[in-house]
C-alpha cells in the first residue's frame, strides 16, 4: 500500500487545483474494491477530497444483458453497460461539470433510480470496476492501476455457489476477460500494475 500511496501523491501533484480523476481497474475478484477502499480511507486521512465510483453501479437492466440471442461474453463485455452513454454522461463530464445525474442499477427492482451527484471541486475521482480502460473510456483517466492476479486465484475468491456455475464462468466471464486481456491489452497501458495475492501486493 505504500507504493500506492506514492503512485497517487505522484498523480495528485500533477494536478494540485483541479480534480484528478483515476481509473482502479482488473478483472473479476481481483481486489479492485478492496483496494479502492483502502484508498478511499487514507484520502479521508489526509484530507484530500474524493468520491468513489463503482462501474458495477451503473449496468443495464438483466433482460438488455442477458437472452439476447449474442454469445454470453458479448453480451457481458458489450451490453453489460451503456457504453456511449456513459462515455457522454459521466466519463465526459468529471472534469467539467460540479453536479451529474445518474442512472444507479437496484438489483431487487432490476430497474434504475436517478441520483444527483457532486462531485469535489478539487480532489480526486476514483472510478473502480472491470474493464475501465476499453478505448471508449480510457482517455478520461488521469491515471490507472491495474490489479493483475490468476484467474485461478480469483476463482477460489468466488462464492461456493458461484463456483458450481464453472459453465457461466466460462462462458461469460472468462471469454470475455480474455478478449479485453488479448485487445485492449489493460496491463500494459496502466500507469501501474499491482501484484494482487491473498493481500493486495506492491505495485510495478
Amino acid at each position: 500500500m505504500e507504493k500506492v500511496k506514492k503512485a497517487l501523491g505522484e498523480v495528485w501533484a500533477k494536478q494540485p487545483e483541479g480534480r484528478t480523476v483515476i481509473a482502479i481497474d482488473g478483472l473479476s475478484r481481483s481486489g479492485k474494491t478492496t483496494l479502492s477502499k483502502s484508498i478511499a480511507e487514507y484520502l479521508s486521512v489526509q484530507n484530500i477530497p474524493y468520491k468513489l465510483f463503482h462501474i458495477d453501479d451503473l449496468i443495464v437492466e438483466r433482460m438488455r444483458r442477458y437472452g439476447t440471442g449474442r454469445d454470453e461474453w458479448q453480451e457481458y463485455y458489450f451490453l453489460q453497460w451503456e457504453i456511449e452513454t456513459l462515455q457522454e454522461q459521466f466519463f465526459g463530464k468529471l472534469k467539467t461539470e460540479t453536479e451529474i445525474s445518474l442512472a444507479f442499477y437496484d438489483s431487487g427492482l432490476d430497474s434504475h433510480v436517478s441520483k444527483k451527484i457532486r462531485l469535489p471541486a478539487a480532489g480526486i475521482v476514483l472510478i473502480e470496476g472491470v474493464f475501465l480502460q476499453r478505448p471508449e473510456w480510457r482517455r478520461y483517466f488521469d491515471a490507472a492501476f491495474y490489479l493483475d492476479c490468476p484467474k485461478e486465484q480469483r476463482f477460489e475468491r468466488e462464492s461456493e455457489a458461484a463456483k458450481r456455475n464453472s459453465r457461466k464462468f466460462a462462458d461469460r466471464y472468462w471469454k470475455a476477460e480474455q478478449y479485453y486481456e488479448e485487445i485492449v491489452r489493460p496491463k500494459e497501458r496502466a500507469d501501474w500494475v499491482i501484484q494482487s495475492g491473498p493481500e493486495i501486493g506492491e505495485t510495478t
